[in-house]
């Protein structure tokens, strides 16, 4: 054997042996060591690590998980059938632990820990009704059925990091229903804002019509007010006039009289000639 053979064999012989004892932690990876399926060390960080020949080592995911449960059929409270989209959102946080519950495999893991989150959304479904599934927030769901799962989780190793309803899907006769319940309470919300907004409306027509009354009233009190004070003065300016010239004010007096009482052509008034009502008309002949 040549020394080029040599060194071939040599170099063959560092590779298997590299290959035996040597292994590659990555960034998004866990990983354990067993011997004859017991496990002897983990918490590796990442980067190059020994083991021996007969270690197997078992890698698995350290980012975040998401399985997805896609129509699973629940009852409510009065037997209503629905059917739920859901989701788990989970990461591995004690890989021993989660190896010897699962063996390591992620879909097992998923499986129990979405039965677990089934049985929380059954529970929940079940002391509600349909009305009160239907009208609340699918969100409003997720910390019960996260409360409901951890213990689960923690025998797994692993954390929950969300659970989430995505949408609820009603059979067609439970849509029916459902249409019909929210169209009655439509109406009756409509019905009801209806009868309060009438109300409102007579209520600001009366307290209008109140209003104008008040303010009429008042009106006609001032302008009454301002016609007995025109009067008053009227008649202090007659009495003042009457005083200063009795023989003027009895020629102006009878002036308003015959204007008042010869107002419309044809009038006919019956008076005796040498009568008081024309004793400024006769006087102003004379003159």
């Amino acid at each position: 054997m040549n020394a080029r053979t040599t060194a071939v064999l040599g170099v063959v012989v560092a590779l298997l042996l590299a290959r035996l004892t040597l292994f590659q932690v990555g960034e998004n990876e866990l990983a354990i060591r067993t011997q004859f399926g017991r496990v002897v060390q983990a918490g590796y960080e990442p980067g190059l690590h020994a083991k021996w020949p007969w270690d197997a080592i078992h890698r698995f995911e350290r980012r975040i998980l998401t399985h997805e449960f896609p129509g699973e059929a629940f009852l409510t409270t009065e037997d209503k059938p629905l059917t739920v989209d859901f989701f788990v959102k989970w990461r591995i946080k004690d890989p021993v632990r989660y190896y010897l519950a699962t063996r390591g495999i992620e879909d097992d893991a998923a499986q129990r820990l979405g039965d677990n989150v089934k049985d929380g959304i059954k529970a929940a479904f079940a002391s509600r009704t349909l009305q009160q599934i239907v009208a609340a927030d699918p969100a409003t769901y997720s910390g019960d059925m996260l409360a409901h799962s951890s213990n689960t989780a923690q025998e797994l190793g692993v954390e929950l990091v969300d659970v989430r309803i995505r949408h609820i899907d009603l059979q067609d006769q439970v849509l029916a229903a459902v249409y019909q319940r929210m169209a009655g309470n439509f109406h009756a919300l409509a019905s009801r804002l209806r009868a309060e907004g009438d109300a409102e409306a007579e209520r600001i027509a009366a307290a209008a019509n109140r209003q104008r009354t008040e303010l009429l009233a008042n009106a006609q009190l001032d302008a009454q007010n301002v016609r007995g004070e025109g009067d008053a003065e009227a008649a202090r300016i007659y009495a003042q006039a009457y005083s200063r010239n009795p023989e003027f004010y009895a020629f102006y007096r009878s002036l308003q009289a015959y204007r008042n009482a010869l107002v419309r052509d044809g009038d006919v008034l019956v008076l005796t000639p040498d009568g008081e009502f024309f004793k400024y008309l006769h006087s102003a002949g004379r003159h």
